[in-house]
């Protein structure tokens, strides 16, 4: 289960997504959710299977965002459903609130959001804040990840502190300068065990085919 998990978003992304998990992976990123619903299945089956290899060459996962887990083993559904979860390697849920906690029964973790506030997430009333995140993870059957608005390590200590067992970061990462030396700094304040983190596993600066290939994505 990841206790540090990127969401991917090529529209608010400072650079082609597959540079950015290039740049996260070097600062001990090992877990990312492919998210791009938008895409059509072909292209985000492509996207999918740049972004597992970059992973696997370090030991990592990639999560897709829905019920189709992309050739892969993993998968994060919504609230909404399917219900029950599929049988995969490893299952995630999108949660608000305690009645979609109250719902979950064999997934291996839940995101629960928004815990900041974030643009992201407009339409899922006000952010729960470390008091509300801490009232609903001790609610929770299992693991819960803090999702929204997560910027700094005091934010992702504070979401620790709280009980959350791990943090989800998406657009402060997808929107930095240094991808690498934030994610870093993010890792280490969720606990992350450092040999869990490898420095240069790969190239930080994409191969131009690849940029190219992630432009077209957009």
């Amino acid at each position: 289960m990841p206790r540090f998990l990127l969401l991917t978003d090529r529209r608010s992304a400072r650079r082609p997504v597959e540079d950015v998990v290039r740049a996260a992976i070097d600062g001990g990123a090992r877990h990312v959710l492919l998210r791009e619903r938008d895409l059509p299945r072909p292209r985000r089956l492509a996207l999918a299977g740049r972004l597992r290899a970059l992973l696997a060459a370090a030991g990592g996962r990639l999560i897709v965002a829905g019920p189709d887990p992309l050739d892969g083993d993993a998968i994060h559904l919504p609230a909404a459903g399917p219900y029950p979860p599929p049988r995969l390697g490893l299952v995630g849920r999108s949660c608000h609130g305690t009645a979609e906690l109250g719902r979950l029964t064999t997934e291996d973790f839940a995101t629960l959001s928004p815990v900041f506030p974030t643009a992201a997430k407009p339409g899922y009333g006000p952010p729960l804040g470390t008091a509300g995140l801490r009232t609903l993870v001790a609610a929770a059957p299992g693991p819960v990840l803090a999702l929204g608005g997560i910027t700094t390590a005091d934010e992702v200590a504070a979401c620790r502190a709280a009980g959350a067992a791990g943090v989800a970061v998406m657009g402060a990462v997808m929107r930095a300068a240094d991808p690498a030396g934030l994610v870093a700094a993010l890792v280490s304040a969720a606990g992350v065990p450092a040999a869990g983190v490898t420095k240069s596993v790969v190239r930080r600066t994409a191969p131009a085919t690849a940029v190219a290939r992630d432009r077209e994505d957009a």
